[in-house]
């Protein structure tokens, strides 16, 4: 989105006078007023200066400056010198209203050296005696229209009439620049309250604490590369004491993702209550998903239930990475027989059932860990995944800390998301 002033329309010169009426220094002072009328780019500021500058042309009892709105086709009164009869927000219809209608319409100026005999003349100031409009165009587009009002028959002179052309051509385009930025300004800052917005009601949507599960020691943490992630992780009361865990990535960036995120997470805790477990819940979220979503979209996830008084986890994975599971001995990578993407097309998926020892440690992760980089191309990997895991003093906290330390100023390109489960010998009680 563009977000600087237009650079390709050319300010005019002003023309050089061609009677001695129109004195060398009128068109300095001219030229001076041009420079400081399109040396901003507030619009009030802009408004105010055309209408200072341009009042003080000898003689003239009246400067008014309408600025079109084509939603409603018609002019409103933005700025004003000298009228005591209309004030600033007064409104006029495009081709029905005073010499402002007309020329707006006709997109030509209009002179009226005797105002009493132009049949578009609405008469304000009882000293008017002729009056010019002129209308404020950029490439065909209608910006506005500018009128000077003189208190003397047929005051403005062909040359001064060029004169004023050229500068409207001026106005024209630093009104024009000034809205456009204004414009701009304004939907770049409403794009800024909905991103903080959606990401206030995303981050609510994680879980704000570990749950409690006798004899294993459960967390996650998620840090978005932008406002808003594609990245999510919860965990689900079960029955039975047994807890729900997911991790997920949705396709894309920014609201869409966010969006997609938020109903896959409402999907698959209703459907988590009632599942026979990971593979069957997977299946039905999938034939939800499938139907619904866009084409191009998709969510890898793996999804797995804890049954804490058996000691087991049993999985399954929709295209995600294979989870880490460490051990005593060794570690290996949880690799399930099948699970397409959900949303992609209608699948089974596969279960991985898992039991954990007092010391067992099992991390799911998203490619925003493993895939971290830094510009030469070198990756966190998985090696130093492991590594981090098998540390004492492994904890989510310290692997995405350690994944930050790695990119050194290169930044995180993509969401990087964990969870981690630890085995833990319970105390028997005395």
């Amino acid at each position: 989105m563009a977000t600087s002033p237009r650079t390709d329309v050319e300010f005019p010169a002003l023309p050089v006078p061609e009677t001695p009426a129109l004195k060398l220094a009128e068109l300095v002072r001219l030229q001076k007023s041009a420079q400081r009328i399109t040396a901003s780019l507030d619009l009030d500021e802009i408004i105010e200066r055309i209408v200072s500058e341009t009042a003080s042309l000898g003689g003239c009892v009246e400067i008014n400056l309408y600025l079109h709105q084509p939603e409603q086709g018609e002019l409103v009164l933005a700025g004003v010198r000298g009228c005591t009869m209309y004030g600033k927000g007064y409104r006029m219809k495009v081709g029905t209203e005073g010499m402002v209608g007309y020329v707006a319409a006709t997109r030509q100026m209009r002179y009226a050296p005797d105002v009493t005999r132009d049949p578009y003349y609405m008469a304000c100031e009882p000293a008017t005696r002729s009056e010019v409009a002129i209308p404020l165009q950029v490439e065909n587009e209608l910006i506005g229209v500018f009128t000077a009002s003189h208190c003397e028959l047929d005051a403005f002179s062909p040359a001064q009439l060029r004169m004023l052309q050229g500068l409207c051509a001026h106005v024209a385009v630093a009104v024009h620049n000034a809205r456009r930025f204004h414009d701009e300004r304004d939907q770049r800052q409403r794009m800024s309250r909905e991103a903080e917005e959606a990401r206030l009601i995303q981050q609510a949507l994680f879980p704000h604490s570990s749950p409690l599960i006798p004899g294993f020691c459960v967390s996650g943490l998620s840090i978005p590369v932008g406002s808003i992630g594609g990245d999510w992780y919860d965990f689900i009361p079960l029955r039975d004491g047994r807890w729900g865990l997911v991790l997920a990535d949705v396709s894309g960036k920014g609201t869409a993702a966010a969006l997609l995120m938020s109903a896959t997470r409402g999907m698959l805790r209703s459907l988590a209550q009632t599942g026979s477990g990971p593979a069957e819940v997977l299946t039905r979220l999938n034939e939800m998903l499938v139907e619904d979503i866009p084409s191009g979209r998709f969510v890898t996830m793996v999804y797995a239930e804890l049954d804490p008084a058996k000691r087991k986890l049993r999985l399954a994975n929709a295209g995600h990475l294979a989870p880490l599971l460490v051990e005593p001995d060794g570690h290996r990578w949880i690799a399930t027989e099948y699970g397409l993407p959900l949303g992609v097309a209608s699948c089974k998926f596969s279960e991985t059932e898992i039991a954990l020892g007092e010391h067992s440690r099992i991390a799911f992760y998203s490619d925003g860990i493993t895939e971290a980089a830094l510009d030469s191309g070198e990756e966190y990997g998985p090696e130093r995944l492991l590594a981090q895991l098998q540390s004492p003093d492994a904890t989510p906290e310290n692997l995405l800390a350690d994944v930050r330390k790695f990119v050194n100023g290169t930044g995180l390109r993509d969401d990087a998301t964990v969870i981690l489960v630890r085995a833990r010998r319970e105390k028997i009680a005395a």
